[in-house]
């Protein structure tokens, strides 16, 4: 046999017994797939379909409720978005199984905060004899937890191409759901690279499609201050340019628009390091023109200004959260510059000093606001000048250095109790919180930073947040987690590809219950979160491919979206 024809019996056999592994390990597109992310915590179905009315109408009280009336019209538009605007062609008018969904909630509280119950519960009834209809009923206790059975109601319903209507597949359906924590997050910079604020929408509106309930917004860094601040106009002088900021206006409308989908949201004004951009407006706010950061812990200015930040903010942010930053301090234009180095001696402080000064003196105006303190708090703490790094990098007792900077045995007990540990460097810190009382935040960068492009879904997938953590009374001091787009490498071109699908597989590991979602993430979860990738295309979010070697690239040729 001629070597191209051996070549092309091989590449034939290849691409069957691909498709063969392919086909057992997801149905084709055109089947129904009964695939719900993130997983709901307790649910039965049967083998039957629907149809769904496109006149579908909201009864129950829930209807009361502005924020499901709204959220209820918004998946309207999912379901039905091939319309019906030629129905006039047909000479008879289809009759539908389901026309009404019934809502009932059991409070008409629409306060969101951390913890607020987000549980529901739906059933899709088979059509009854007396009636000839089917029945489709969520109920919840609050209207979040209306909002997270309409979303998973969605992923039960799909357009039959055949027929030109929705079919609610695999009816009937009992599912009983609640998330497993309270803090469902994602981190988004828009420091690094401004995002507009349409884009910001589509993000959030994208969040509440896996169910996350917290946008963590890292406003400003020391590259771009874009907020604008009433009380210290100058500050947003550090935005790039004059076209790349925020108005209050901006920032209540995207609160506002969270608050619709069940999102809280947490911004972040990271001091003293990471705050160059705010010496811009206010240069007295910097050590020194030639020392611009951390921010000058020696005048009273620094803090006047914070304070002013913080009040304008709290009209803005409604969530019981705010973070203050604290990470990556590097502390030699404290130690080199004159007053600077001079109010140290009179106070009798040393650098390292000067920090926890300054972070509980943040805390402390914070907490004045009637909001918890969030710190970014890694293993190790960061007030060790760049000299020292670089003249200790290579030497063993470097690393012996920094496991004696230990947070957490530095100032612990001066840290106030309402204190949430934001965990980011390494999988040690929120075990080594929760013993000493306090709430954290899972957030291993290892795993949940989204800018790592080499981490792959699975690693994202079946990280744990309880990792270390035994005592179920500690267990509880963890909130729960977030996943970070840091926004160096990413700007609108390209930001969503970043944060999806892999923010999916953090969200199932976050609302989905342990027992079930544990074991061999490709047997579990790889099929499921494929077609929720595609869910996602459909409802216009660019999600990248999930199984690309690295995250945010293009697909390698031809194919379905349900096989990448």
């Amino acid at each position: 046999m001629p070597t191209s024809c051996v070549h092309t019996l091989f590449l034939f056999c290849c691409a069957f017994f691909v498709s063969q592994a392919l086909g057992a390990r997801i149905s084709p597109p055109h089947k129904p797939l009964p695939f719900i992310w993130p997983l709901p915590a307790k649910f039965s179905f049967g083998n039957h379909s629907l149809s769904l009315d496109p006149a579908l109408s909201l009864s129950g009280n829930g209807a009361a409720s502005a924020i499901v009336r709204d959220a209820f019209a918004r998946y309207k538009g999912i379901l039905f978005k091939h319309g019906d605007r030629f129905s006039f062609l047909r000479t008879l008018r289809p009759v539908y199984d389901v026309s009404k969904l019934s809502i009932t909630l059991h409070s008409n509280s629409e306060e969101l905060q951390l913890g607020v119950d987000e549980s529901y519960n739906l059933f899709v009834s088979w059509p009854q004899v007396h009636s000839g209809a089917g029945q489709v009923t969520i109920e919840a206790n609050t209207v979040f937890g209306a909002l997270r059975g309409l979303e998973t109601f969605s992923q039960l319903c799909s357009f039959d191409y055949t027929t030109k209507t929705v079919q609610i597949y695999k009816a009937p359906w009992s599912i009983q759901d609640k998330p497993r924590f309270p803090y469902r997050g994602l981190m988004l910079d828009t420091s690094r690279h401004y995002l507009p604020v349409d884009v910001i929408k589509q993000i959030i509106e994208s969040m509440s499609y896996a169910k996350l309930n917290v946008l963590h917004w890292h406003i400003i860094d020391e590259q771009s201050f874009p907020l604008e601040v009433p009380t210290y106009p100058n500050l947003w002088k550090g935005s790039y340019t004059k076209w790349e900021r925020y108005t209050v206006e901006d920032a209540y409308e995207i609160v506002n628009f969270s608050k619709m989908r069940g999102i809280n949201v947490m911004a972040e004004v990271d001091v003293p390091g990471h705050a160059a951009s705010w010496g811009v407006g206010y240069p007295d706010l910097w050590p020194s023109s030639s020392c611009r950061e951390p921010l000058d812990v020696s005048k009273k200015f620094t803090f006047d200004v914070l304070s002013g930040i913080l009040t304008d903010m709290r009209k803005i942010f409604p969530f019981e959260l705010f973070h203050l930053g604290g990470d990556e301090v590097n502390t030699d234009c404290w130690t080199n510059t004159t007053q600077v180095k001079k109010w140290l001696r009179n106070q009798n402080m040393t650098a390292k000093d000067a920090y926890q000064y300054f972070v509980l003196k943040a805390q402390n105006i914070a907490l004045t606001k009637n909001w918890s303190p969030v710190n970014w708090y890694n293993l190790f703490l960061f007030t060790i000048s760049c000299s020292y790094i670089v003249d200790m990098f290579f030497r063993f007792d470097f690393f012996m250095q920094l496991l004696r900077e230990e947070t957490f045995n530095t100032f612990p007990s001066k840290l106030h109790p309402r204190t949430v540990v934001h965990n980011w460097l390494g999988p040690g810190v929120c075990p080594k919180a929760v013993a000493k009382g306090f709430r954290c935040i899972f957030s291993n960068q290892g795993v949940w930073y989204l800018d790592h492009l080499d981490v792959p879904w699975d690693v994202v997938y079946t990280a744990e947040p309880l990792e270390g953590i035994q005592k179920a009374s500690e267990q509880k001091l963890v909130l729960g987690g977030e996943v970070c787009m840091w926004g160096e490498t990413a700007d609108t071109s390209d930001v969503q590809q970043t944060i999806w699908p892999r923010a999916a597989a953090a969200a199932e590991r976050l609302w989905s219950q342990r027992d079930s979602t544990s074991g061999n993430a490709n047997k579990i979860a790889l099929a499921r979160l494929q077609y929720f990738r595609c869910l996602l295309n459909r409802r216009g979010v660019p999600a990248a491919p999930v199984t690309n070697f690295n995250a945010r690239t293009a697909p390698v040729g031809p194919g379905s979206c349900f096989d990448q």
